[in-house]
Protein backbone atom coordinates (compact mmCIF):
# COMPACT_ATOMS: atom_id res chain seq x y z
CA UNK A 1 0.00 0.00 0.00
CA UNK A 2 1.18 3.15 -0.53
CA UNK A 3 1.22 6.08 1.89
CA UNK A 4 -1.96 7.81 0.44
CA UNK A 5 -3.73 4.64 0.73
CA UNK A 6 -2.22 4.39 4.33
CA UNK A 7 -3.96 7.69 4.93
CA UNK A 8 -7.32 7.34 3.39
CA UNK A 9 -6.95 3.63 5.44
CA UNK A 10 -6.18 5.04 9.05
CA UNK A 11 -9.10 8.05 8.44
CA UNK A 12 -11.18 5.25 7.89
CA UNK A 13 -10.45 3.47 10.69
CA UNK A 14 -10.44 6.41 12.89
CA UNK A 15 -14.10 7.59 12.20
CA UNK A 16 -15.28 3.60 12.60
CA UNK A 17 -13.50 3.51 15.81
CA UNK A 18 -15.03 6.43 16.62
CA UNK A 19 -18.80 5.36 15.81
CA UNK A 20 -18.69 2.23 17.59
CA UNK A 21 -17.32 4.46 20.28
CA UNK A 22 -20.81 6.61 20.19
CA UNK A 23 -22.58 2.69 20.65
CA UNK A 24 -20.41 2.11 23.58
CA UNK A 25 -21.56 5.44 25.17
CA UNK A 26 -25.47 4.38 24.39
CA UNK A 27 -24.82 1.39 26.36
CA UNK A 28 -22.55 2.99 29.16
CA UNK A 29 -25.55 5.39 30.15
CA UNK A 30 -28.16 2.09 30.67
CA UNK A 31 -28.37 -0.44 33.47
CA UNK A 32 -26.83 -2.93 31.02
CA UNK A 33 -26.12 -6.55 31.88
CA UNK A 34 -22.91 -8.39 32.22
CA UNK A 35 -22.39 -11.89 30.81
CA UNK A 36 -19.89 -14.23 30.70
CA UNK A 37 -18.00 -16.25 27.67
CA UNK A 38 -16.83 -19.50 28.18
CA UNK A 39 -13.47 -18.62 28.87
CA UNK A 40 -15.33 -16.24 31.73
CA UNK A 41 -14.01 -13.03 30.49
CA UNK A 42 -17.14 -10.67 31.22
CA UNK A 43 -19.19 -8.90 27.78
CA UNK A 44 -22.00 -6.56 27.04
CA UNK A 45 -24.21 -5.35 24.84
CA UNK A 46 -21.99 -2.85 23.92
CA UNK A 47 -18.84 -5.08 22.63
CA UNK A 48 -21.34 -6.73 20.69
CA UNK A 49 -22.78 -3.58 19.17
CA UNK A 50 -19.41 -1.76 18.88
CA UNK A 51 -18.45 -4.56 17.01
CA UNK A 52 -21.04 -4.71 14.47
CA UNK A 53 -19.98 -0.91 13.65
CA UNK A 54 -16.85 -2.29 12.93
CA UNK A 55 -16.92 -5.38 10.73
CA UNK A 56 -19.74 -3.73 8.83
CA UNK A 57 -17.54 -0.85 7.82
CA UNK A 58 -14.56 -3.04 6.89
CA UNK A 59 -16.68 -4.63 5.09
CA UNK A 60 -17.22 -1.73 2.86
CA UNK A 61 -14.22 -0.20 2.63
CA UNK A 62 -11.80 -3.43 2.53
CA UNK A 63 -13.59 -6.69 1.60
CA UNK A 64 -11.00 -8.41 0.55
CA UNK A 65 -9.00 -8.37 3.83
CA UNK A 66 -9.92 -10.85 6.36
CA UNK A 67 -10.98 -9.70 9.84
CA UNK A 68 -10.26 -11.48 13.38
CA UNK A 69 -12.67 -9.91 15.59
CA UNK A 70 -12.85 -11.10 19.68
CA UNK A 71 -16.68 -11.35 19.52
CA UNK A 72 -16.78 -13.32 16.20
CA UNK A 73 -13.99 -15.36 17.17
CA UNK A 74 -15.34 -16.19 20.61
CA UNK A 75 -18.85 -16.89 18.53
CA UNK A 76 -16.21 -19.46 16.61
CA UNK A 77 -15.95 -17.16 13.36
CA UNK A 78 -12.05 -17.39 12.61
CA UNK A 79 -10.93 -16.55 9.14
CA UNK A 80 -7.59 -17.99 7.13
CA UNK A 81 -4.70 -15.32 7.13
CA UNK A 82 -2.66 -17.33 5.58
CA UNK A 83 0.09 -15.44 6.38
CA UNK A 84 -0.95 -12.10 4.74
CA UNK A 85 -2.98 -9.02 5.72
CA UNK A 86 -5.71 -8.64 8.15
CA UNK A 87 -7.49 -6.88 10.36
CA UNK A 88 -7.55 -7.12 14.46
CA UNK A 89 -10.30 -5.73 16.38
CA UNK A 90 -11.19 -5.09 19.63
CA UNK A 91 -14.41 -3.31 20.35
CA UNK A 92 -14.23 -2.73 23.35
CA UNK A 93 -10.86 -3.41 25.39
CA UNK A 94 -10.94 -3.24 28.93
CA UNK A 95 -14.64 -4.51 29.67
CA UNK A 96 -14.10 -4.57 33.13
CA UNK A 97 -13.17 -0.55 33.49
CA UNK A 98 -16.45 -0.31 31.87
CA UNK A 99 -18.47 -2.33 34.07
CA UNK A 100 -16.53 -0.04 36.77
CA UNK A 101 -17.26 3.04 35.17
CA UNK A 102 -13.47 4.57 35.15
CA UNK A 103 -13.57 6.18 31.44
CA UNK A 104 -10.84 3.80 30.64
CA UNK A 105 -11.79 1.47 27.71
CA UNK A 106 -10.78 1.65 24.41
CA UNK A 107 -12.01 0.71 20.66
CA UNK A 108 -8.70 -0.92 18.67
CA UNK A 109 -8.65 -1.37 14.86
CA UNK A 110 -5.34 -2.41 14.28
CA UNK A 111 -3.76 -3.47 10.13
CA UNK A 112 -1.23 -6.56 10.35
CA UNK A 113 1.05 -6.86 7.64
CA UNK A 114 3.49 -9.56 7.19
CA UNK A 115 2.89 -10.14 10.92
CA UNK A 116 3.51 -6.17 12.54
CA UNK A 117 1.27 -4.36 13.08
CA UNK A 118 0.95 -1.39 10.71
CA UNK A 119 -1.52 1.08 11.08
CA UNK A 120 -3.63 1.13 14.27
CA UNK A 121 -6.30 3.01 15.38
CA UNK A 122 -7.05 3.11 19.65
CA UNK A 123 -10.16 5.20 20.98
CA UNK A 124 -11.40 6.20 24.04
CA UNK A 125 -15.19 7.06 24.31
CA UNK A 126 -15.27 7.86 28.01
CA UNK A 127 -12.24 10.25 27.81
CA UNK A 128 -13.19 11.55 24.06
CA UNK A 129 -9.30 10.98 22.99
CA UNK A 130 -8.33 9.04 19.89
CA UNK A 131 -4.54 7.99 19.07
CA UNK A 132 -3.45 6.31 15.96
CA UNK A 133 -0.65 5.36 13.44
CA UNK A 134 -0.70 6.25 10.14
CA UNK A 135 2.36 3.90 9.39
CA UNK A 136 4.90 7.16 9.16
CA UNK A 137 4.44 8.72 12.92
CA UNK A 138 1.79 8.63 15.98
CA UNK A 139 -1.03 11.06 16.92
CA UNK A 140 -3.34 11.63 19.63
CA UNK A 141 -6.87 14.10 19.11
CA UNK A 142 -8.68 15.16 22.35
CA UNK A 143 -11.58 16.56 21.85
CA UNK A 144 -12.30 18.74 19.23
CA UNK A 145 -8.40 20.09 19.46
CA UNK A 146 -6.13 19.66 16.76
CA UNK A 147 -4.30 16.40 16.09
CA UNK A 148 -0.90 16.47 17.33
CA UNK A 149 1.98 14.42 16.99
CA UNK A 150 3.02 11.88 19.95
CA UNK A 151 6.60 10.58 20.22
CA UNK A 152 7.81 7.95 23.20
CA UNK A 153 10.54 10.14 25.44
CA UNK A 154 13.81 9.24 26.77
CA UNK A 155 14.02 9.09 30.13
CA UNK A 156 16.38 10.55 31.96
CA UNK A 157 18.71 8.75 34.22
CA UNK A 158 17.43 5.15 35.19
CA UNK A 159 14.98 5.81 37.34
CA UNK A 160 11.70 5.28 35.14
CA UNK A 161 8.03 5.95 34.88
CA UNK A 162 5.73 2.46 34.76
CA UNK A 163 2.72 2.05 33.68
CA UNK A 164 1.12 -1.30 34.99
CA UNK A 165 -2.49 -2.85 34.75
CA UNK A 166 -5.69 -1.87 36.76
CA UNK A 167 -7.43 -5.09 36.48
CA UNK A 168 -4.42 -7.70 35.86
CA UNK A 169 -1.33 -6.96 37.63
CA UNK A 170 0.18 -9.46 39.96
CA UNK A 171 3.21 -10.52 41.72
CA UNK A 172 5.41 -11.52 38.78
CA UNK A 173 4.65 -8.03 37.91
CA UNK A 174 5.99 -6.88 40.74
CA UNK A 175 9.14 -9.24 40.91
CA UNK A 176 10.12 -8.24 37.26
CA UNK A 177 10.06 -4.36 38.18
CA UNK A 178 12.50 -5.40 41.71
CA UNK A 179 14.63 -5.27 38.85
CA UNK A 180 14.44 -1.89 37.71
CA UNK A 181 14.22 2.00 39.31
CA UNK A 182 11.04 3.01 39.49
CA UNK A 183 10.08 6.66 40.94
CA UNK A 184 6.62 6.02 39.82
CA UNK A 185 3.72 3.68 39.32
CA UNK A 186 0.73 4.22 37.09
CA UNK A 187 -2.27 2.07 37.16
CA UNK A 188 -4.31 2.15 33.68
CA UNK A 189 -6.74 -0.20 32.19
CA UNK A 190 -6.34 -1.25 28.40
CA UNK A 191 -4.59 -0.59 25.62
CA UNK A 192 -4.59 2.88 27.13
CA UNK A 193 -0.98 1.79 28.83
CA UNK A 194 0.98 2.03 25.33
CA UNK A 195 -0.54 5.03 24.69
CA UNK A 196 0.98 6.40 27.62
CA UNK A 197 4.31 5.30 26.31
CA UNK A 198 3.72 5.98 22.90
CA UNK A 199 3.03 9.67 24.06
CA UNK A 200 6.19 9.92 26.61
CA UNK A 201 3.78 10.03 29.84
CA UNK A 202 5.24 6.23 31.06
CA UNK A 203 8.61 5.02 30.15
CA UNK A 204 7.49 1.27 30.49
CA UNK A 205 4.69 -1.09 29.96
CA UNK A 206 5.51 -4.72 31.18
CA UNK A 207 3.05 -7.60 30.75
CA UNK A 208 3.10 -10.69 32.60
CA UNK A 209 -0.08 -12.75 31.81
CA UNK A 210 -2.11 -13.87 28.76
CA UNK A 211 -3.22 -11.12 26.70
CA UNK A 212 -4.76 -11.97 22.82
CA UNK A 213 -3.47 -10.17 20.04
CA UNK A 214 -6.44 -8.19 19.26
CA UNK A 215 -5.78 -6.68 22.74
CA UNK A 216 -2.54 -4.80 21.79
CA UNK A 217 -2.37 -4.19 17.89
CA UNK A 218 -3.29 -1.13 17.81
CA UNK A 219 -1.39 -0.21 20.72
CA UNK A 220 1.64 -1.44 19.53
CA UNK A 221 1.01 0.31 16.02
CA UNK A 222 0.78 3.17 17.98
CA UNK A 223 3.90 2.66 20.09
CA UNK A 224 5.97 1.70 17.17
CA UNK A 225 5.13 4.94 15.07
CA UNK A 226 6.07 6.95 17.80
CA UNK A 227 9.75 5.27 18.64
CA UNK A 228 8.92 2.68 21.12
CA UNK A 229 8.93 -1.20 20.87
CA UNK A 230 6.73 -4.23 22.19
CA UNK A 231 9.24 -7.01 22.43
CA UNK A 232 8.98 -10.58 24.30
CA UNK A 233 10.89 -10.88 27.35
CA UNK A 234 14.14 -12.54 25.35
CA UNK A 235 14.03 -9.48 23.50
CA UNK A 236 12.61 -10.85 20.39
CA UNK A 237 9.92 -8.41 18.67
CA UNK A 238 6.50 -9.31 19.51
CA UNK A 239 4.33 -10.69 16.06
CA UNK A 240 1.02 -11.24 15.22
CA UNK A 241 -0.65 -14.26 13.20
CA UNK A 242 0.19 -16.49 16.00
CA UNK A 243 -1.62 -19.89 16.92
CA UNK A 244 -3.95 -19.31 18.88
CA UNK A 245 -3.84 -15.79 18.83
CA UNK A 246 -2.87 -15.51 22.35
CA UNK A 247 0.51 -13.43 23.03
CA UNK A 248 3.41 -14.41 25.53
CA UNK A 249 4.47 -12.26 28.45
CA UNK A 250 6.04 -8.43 26.99
CA UNK A 251 7.50 -5.63 27.66
CA UNK A 252 6.67 -2.21 25.97
CA UNK A 253 9.38 0.68 26.34
CA UNK A 254 9.84 4.16 25.01
CA UNK A 255 13.03 5.09 23.99
CA UNK A 256 15.89 3.43 25.80
CA UNK A 257 17.76 5.17 28.76
CA UNK A 258 21.30 6.63 27.75
CA UNK A 259 22.64 4.48 30.42
CA UNK A 260 21.18 0.70 29.58
CA UNK A 261 20.66 -1.05 32.25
Amino acid sequence: MSAHDDAALVHAMIAMAERAGAEILSVYETAFRVQSKPDASPVTEADVRAEQVILQALAKIAPSIPVIAEESVAAGRLPSIDGGRFFLVDPLDGTREFISRNGEFTVNVALVDAARPVLGVVHLPALDETYWSDGQSAWRRRGGEAPVRIRCRRPHGDALVVVASRSHRDARTDAFLADFKVKQLISAGSSLKLCRVAEGSADLYPRLGRTMEWDIAAGHAVLEAAGGSVRTLDGAPLRYGKQGLDNPDFVARGLEQDASR
